[in-house]
């Protein structure tokens, strides 16, 4: 997945807060409401294709996807996270 050295210095873009990586259960929600058409990135796009993985901001407020390996640390791209699906 992610190297744990890279982990420890990625942090988000937008406000540089700390990234962890997403435990399973988020990613599987997630990829549910991508499946059923309602899950959209921070400028409205829909996710089309399925989640591998992904980071979560420290607070809990948006979701960085990994695609092959990569983190993708757009913040176009970053997938905000309602109260329902924040981890914890």
């Amino acid at each position: 997945m992610i190297d744990k050295d890279l982990l420890k210095i990625l942090v988000c873009p937008e406000n540089r807060t700390p990234l962890c990586l997403a435990d399973k259960s988020l990613v599987d929600r997630l990829n549910r409401a991508a499946a059923a058409g309602r899950l959209k990135n921070r400028v409205g796009q829909p996710v089309l294709s399925p989640l591998e993985a992904g980071l979560v901001r420290e607070d809990g407020a948006l979701f960085y996807p990994i695609i092959d390996g990569i983190p993708v640390l757009l913040i176009d791209e970053a997938i905000p996270l309602d109260p329902a699906q924040k981890p914890g």
